[in-house]
């Protein structure tokens, strides 16, 4: 922006510039990224409101992948976190540098390993993490913590767990339902993929519109489904709730990273098209 304000200034008609495809919100990271990589370094404020709408466009990105962007610290990139007033509830998961899915709390993941390991006491630490979506490491401590008769989720992990909770549990309104505060309708977001003929024409997008028209239960119905659990269940069908919410959280996290790894794989110039100074 400062050199074509600066070549504006000089009466150039005509720059060396690159055209690059895709959403404002990653075109405005890859600006920040080349930015701190070369020129005139970024002052301490550019790099802290750059991280700032970083996160508030991509919060599914570790600190550890913001930092590296900006060229803060991973510890200040959390601090910046933590100030920022976001829209929507926390996610339970982040996309890391290397583009792999993390959780941010594993007290999900433990209960899954302890479901799957009372299922099938016999099964290997393979199959229990492979099953419930955890590292060996975890499906291992989880076995052991089962054989001596604790909580596989340790006392720290559950304070952890309803910390979040708490966080993320909004506040109901005067009418009693929770607003939608991201602006746009569930309704209207499925109605735009159900024209979609790539969506409708294919059997996993017929699949994937399936399965999200069944979450469109009206806000009455779902009230009368947590008065249908019967008390001496409630525990598992939070479990099993919690659990479906992160498998949702995770798919819209892995979305994210092949559409943004599909913009990346590329030319030999990384995707960007270069405009010559006489075109």
């Amino acid at each position: 922006m400062h050199r074509l304000r600066a070549a504006s200034l000089r009466g150039q008609q005509r720059i060396e510039g690159w055209f690059v495809e895709g959403p404002a919100e990653d075109v405005f990271v890859l600006a920040v990224e080349l930015n701190a990589k070369h020129g005139l370094p970024l002052s301490r404020k550019d790099r802290n409101a750059a991280a700032r709408r970083i996160i508030e466009s991509h919060p599914h990105w570790s600190d550890r992948r913001i930092a590296s962007v900006t060229g803060l610290s991973p510890g200040a990139v959390g601090a910046l976190r933590g100030a920022v007033d976001m829209p929507v509830a926390p996610l339970s998961l982040r996309v890391g540098r290397d583009g792999r899915v993390r959780p941010l709390n594993s007290a999900s993941g433990r209960i899954a390993a302890s479901q799957v390991i009372a299922e099938s006491p016999s099964a290997s630490l393979r199959e229990i993490a492979s099953r419930a979506g955890v590292a060996l490491a975890t499906a291992r401590d989880v076995r052991n913590r089962l054989r001596m008769g604790l909580d596989p989720v340790p006392p720290k992990l559950r304070a952890a767990e309803a910390d979040c909770a708490a966080v993320a549990a909004p506040g109901p309104t005067d009418s009693g339902t929770v607003p939608d505060q991201s602006g746009v309708s569930f309704e209207n977001v499925l109605a735009r993929m159900r024209r979609d003929p790539s969506l409708r024409m294919s059997q996993t997008g017929r699949a994937l519109l399936r399965l999200l028209s069944s979450q469109q239960v009206p806000d009455e119905e779902w009230r009368d489904l947590v008065a249908g659990v019967p008390a001496h269940r409630a525990v598992d069908v939070a479990h099993a709730a919690q659990l479906c919410a992160d498998r949702w959280l995770k798919f819209a996290a892995e979305v994210r990273v092949r559409r943004v790894q599909s913009e990346d794989r590329a030319p030999e110039d990384g995707g960007l098209r270069r405009l010559s100074p006489g075109a």
